[in-house]
């Protein structure tokens, strides 16, 4: 992992561009062009840094720490007035997301009288979550503890992310509820998860050269699938390459090239919902540094 630097020019003329991300596979797989340099910018050097996203959109909201930063959606409003939402970057679940799994079945309605685990209060599972049923009651457990939790005992049911939403029957679980079918029912609309956000003190210019950037990073992955995989394998947490190769289709694909105006309206709906339900105190003011 790297230092975080700055974009400010250095001795050699180079500016100094610091990224963090989660170390999932979705996202090793959108940032392979760049972390490998097979996609190189002439003037700029890029520096990354991986950490789970609870901790990136609290260091976000807290320090504004780096220049380009992965976030949920649901963090957004708390670190608006020093980010813009990039254009491109983002995960999306198109009819699926996060679930809510149990140790036993349970109906949608029997949540209200049990204790959830989820992973961060600042994750769009939350918010999706709450929006669904503001009355569960919810404890904060690292997203990869839940479901050792849940089959400890600990809690009955647990909010899962990431690649535990395509492992969580081999431990014997069952679904509750997902909340991106949910979504999709209530609003028509995909469900947008995280994205990437950029600091607004780096400028117009350099928004439009790191926004390229990435895109053309997306872009390398998924004309060179395969070796962009074996890179993602070292960030599957147990996913053998089939299921791997699955969990990134879902969450990097041409939507994540650009969200596209469904998806933007869908980011603003998302949003305006958790602020108009108390869930969000900050008035949401999306924009996007394209």
């Amino acid at each position: 992992m790297s230092t975080p630097q700055t974009a400010v020019p250095v001795a050699d003329g180079v500016k100094d561009i610091s990224i963090a991300h989660s170390p999932d596979s979705d996202d090793a797989f959108m940032f392979y062009g760049l972390a490998t340099n097979k996609v190189r910018v002439p003037g700029y050097r890029f520096s990354h840094t991986l950490s789970d996203i609870e901790t990136l959109n609290r260091k976000a909201r807290e320090e504004a720490f780096y220049d380009v930063t992965a976030i949920s959606f649901h963090a957004y409003p708390y670190l608006q007035e020093n980010y813009a939402l990039m254009g491109c970057g983002g995960s999306v679940g198109e009819g699926y997301g996060p679930m809510i799994v149990s140790s036993r079945p349970l109906a949608p309605a029997d949540l209200s009288r049990i204790q959830v685990a989820v992973p961060g209060t600042l994750t769009t599972a939350y918010l999706a979550l709450k929006i669904f049923n503001p009355e569960i009651r919810t404890e904060t457990v690292a997203f990869d503890k839940i479901i050792p939790a849940i089959l400890a005992g600990t809690y009955d049911a647990g909010l899962i992310i990431h690649e535990g939403q395509l492992t969580y029957t081999t431990s014997g679980l069952y679904k509750v509820i997902d909340l991106g079918v949910w979504w999709r029912e209530t609003t028509g609309l995909v469900l947008p998860l995280g994205g990437n956000a950029i600091r607004r003190s780096l400028g117009d210019e350099t928004h439009r050269i790191v926004s390229k950037a990435l895109r053309d990073s997306i872009r390398h992955a998924l004309d060179h699938r395969e070796q962009a995989l074996e890179y993602a394998m070292q960030f599957a947490r147990d996913l053998d390459s089939r299921l791997a190769s699955r969990f990134v289709s879902m969450y990097v694909n041409e939507r994540t090239l650009d969200y596209g105006p469904d998806g933007r309206e869908a980011i603003r709906k998302l949003l305006d919902m958790g602020h108009e339900q108390g869930i969000i105190p900050i008035a949401p003011q999306v924009d996007f540094a394209d």
